[in-house]
């Protein structure tokens, strides 16, 4: 492979569309066989949820499960 293909091939990859986080998130779990991660990201993003409705007009609703 001559340099301008190599630079032609970095060029063309730089130009494909990058995956979103969470798509990118699920690859490196895939790859790296991390699916232990699922369950406290989960927990994390429940409590991260629970906080923001606490401060609406959810927050009755919420307050009332505990």
């Amino acid at each position: 492979m001559t340099s301008h293909e190599k630079a032609r091939a970095f060029e063309q990859a730089g130009l494909k569309a990058r995956p979103s986080v969470t798509r990118e998130f699920w690859l490196f779990l895939r790859e790296n066989k991390k699916f232990w991660l699922l369950p406290p990201l989960a927990a994390l993003l429940l409590l991260g949820l629970i906080v923001i409705l606490g401060g609406t007009a959810a927050a009755p609703f919420i307050y009332s499960l505990f």
